[in-house]
């Protein structure tokens, strides 16, 4: 070995530890609140929303559920993951930061699927919000797959269970409150 090869070999195990270590940092400071928030929003507004068009069919009361839905949501997520610790502890970063990017994630989770309620239409709302469910799960499974290494078809599953349990709990209330 010549001394410039062992000269640069610790420094780049050096630089690909700290390469490792800002990665960590980033999909703990940053992936992680913004996916969270994503699923949380994706799957915890369904069982609202589904309920009220399916009890009312008027796709707008839909809407209004569902925008009060994302935005309570994403407050309510903000606030949780901005002060369940300090960072300090943990290394988790600023709670400020989490907590907006968390709630931010929520937010846009849950009021992606309301907007298609936006569309006059019974059927054509349901149509189009059905298929945005499904672009936010296809989304959710990819980014847990490229972020976290998941298989996509786990993650594709693990989201889609959640969401099928949510959706037919929702729909099953929608249709009793219509009687």
């Amino acid at each position: 070995m010549t001394a410039t090869t062992q000269d640069t070999a610790p420094a780049t195990a050096a630089e690909a530890t700290q390469a490792a270590t800002v990665d960590q940092s980033f999909l703990l400071k940053r992936v992680q609140p913004a996916l969270s928030g994503l699923m949380d929003g994706s799957l915890s507004t369904l069982a609202p929303i589904f309920a009220v068009v399916l009890a009312t069919h008027h796709p707008l009361t839909a809407f209004y559920t569902g925008a009060a839905t994302a935005l309570g949501a994403g407050v309510s997520m903000a606030f949780s993951e901005g002060l369940s610790d300090t960072g300090d502890l943990t290394g988790r970063g600023n709670p400020l930061l989490r907590g907006a990017i968390t709630g931010g994630g929520t937010f846009f989770g849950g009021i992606f699927h309301a907007l298609p309620f936006l569309i006059p239409g019974y059927g054509a709302a349901i149509s189009v919000a059905i298929f945005v469910v499904a672009a936010e799960l296809l989304t959710l499974a990819y980014l847990r797959h490229k972020f976290f290494q998941t298989s996509f078809a786990q993650s594709f599953l693990a989201v889609t269970v959640g969401g099928t349990i949510i959706a037919s709990m929702s729909a099953a209330l929608g249709f009793l409150a219509a009687g």
